[in-house]
């Protein structure tokens, strides 16, 4: 059968579709390719294993034949999942394989805005090292007993939630659809409502899905609730947050700083973001960004692909 990658995977994964019998086309361009040229490349293909900057959309999932798209990630928002099921093909993704790289980053990035990690590497590196002094400026916020705010506690909030608890000592409160009695049990967590949560944490992690519920729910008036000089923290979908609206409270001061792996239009950056200066940290969506975790994401949207063309249930299916 035919298969369809729209960027190139692993090489070892590649070949395992090879040595299932399948041809597989690598499209050429490794930065991806825009929605209208994504469609006419899957003419005749069987099966589609995309990643979460490419927009597979109804001209994509009306492809004649096309039994299963695979995405490369845990969440699933680029894909057309009414169109896909209104053809009958099944979309799975790859949960729990990025879970702790997740949450190692979230932490990752809590610690250089708090503690102003890359304003002092750049200190140093213009010669700015020294000398020590009691009234340095600027001053880092203390995680250690600090109030973090989970926004979601999924694999990846739970992860996080888990390393700043038994880590840092941090009481944690979270905000979720539906209570998490393992999670409050083992962490000592408490759900509250989001408004609660944002009035109460020094830091906010934002680990929910990308909704039409949840787009922008950091916004003017939820970015007002936070305690000044908090931080925020979102590693999970840039358009949670309306990225206008954060830039101005981290200009005039609300807030202490925040720390950014997602953006609402990945690969660009909105200005704002970018001229708030040491105020912001920011990383180009690498929370699952290591060589053991992108390899197990790879081979498990592989296994789904060999699972479905075999005639067996995906793995992770979405629909």
């Amino acid at each position: 059968m035919h298969i369809v990658l729209t960027r190139p995977i692993h090489t070892s994964e590649a070949r395992r579709l090879r040595d299932a019998g399948h041809q597989v086309t690598e499209l050429a361009d490794p930065g991806g390719l825009p929605p209208a040229r994504i469609a006419p490349h899957c003419a005749g293909a069987d099966a589609v294993i995309s990643h979460l900057t490419d927009t597979i959309d109804a001209a994509v999932l009306a492809t004649p034949g096309l039994r299963v798209v695979a995405n490369v990630a845990a969440g699933y928002d680029n894909i057309d999942l009414r169109a896909a099921a209104s053809h009958d093909v099944v979309v799975t993704h790859t949960p729990g394989v990025l879970t702790e790289a997740s949450a190692d980053l979230a932490l990752a990035l809590m610690l250089a805005v708090a503690r102003h990690v890359p304003a002092g590497d750049a200190a140093v590196r213009s010669g700015g090292a020294g000398p020590w002094r009691l009234l340095h400026e600027p001053m880092g916020t203390d995680l250690s007993g600090a109030v973090l705010g989970i926004v979601g506690m999924g694999r990846i909030g739970r992860a996080a939630a888990r390393r700043a608890r038994f880590g840092f000592g941090m009481e944690v409160l979270y905000t979720s659809r539906r209570p998490h009695p393992e999670a409050e049990e083992e962490l000592g967590a408490t759900r509250v409502p989001l408004e609660a949560l944002l009035s109460r944490s020094d830091i906010v992690s934002l680990h929910t899905a990308l909704t039409e519920e949840t787009r922008h729910l950091i916004n003017m008036d939820t970015l007002a609730l936070m305690k000044p000089g908090a931080i925020l923290v979102n590693t999970a979908r840039g358009g949670l947050i309306k990225e206008q609206d954060l830039a101005h409270a981290l200009i005039e001061g609300t807030l202490a700083g925040a720390g950014l792996d997602v953006f609402e239009n990945e690969p660009e950056v909105h200005p704002a973001l970018l001229a708030c200066g040491s105020r912001t940290v920011l990383t180009p969506h690498i929370a699952s960004a290591t060589a053991k975790t992108r390899l197990a994401m790879a081979a498990l949207a592989v296994d789904n692909v060999l699972a479905v063309l075999a005639g067996r249930p995906a793995l992770h299916p979405v629909t």
